[in-house]
């Protein structure tokens, strides 16, 4: 099976659908598992992507820290 690459913002975009849809009953309680599945995997992929994106930021300001000195 083929997993789509989808980028931090549709993520999160379909993190807040999955919540909304819980919070307004509109979520089919046959659903709910594989949603909260869906939800968990989705909050992993953000997790990860912002732990990517600070290690990035902080390699580049020492760099830049470093050039200074």
């Amino acid at each position: 099976m083929a997993t789509k690459k989808i980028t931090y913002t549709e993520a999160f975009t379909e993190l807040e659908s999955i919540l909304e849809q819980i919070e307004g009953d509109d979520l089919d309680v046959d659903n709910l598992a594989s949603q909260v599945k869906r939800a968990a995997e989705l909050i992993k992929f953000c997790k990860g992507r912002l732990r990517d994106t600070e290690e990035e930021i902080r390699k580049v300001i020492d760099e830049m820290e470093a050039e200074q000195e």
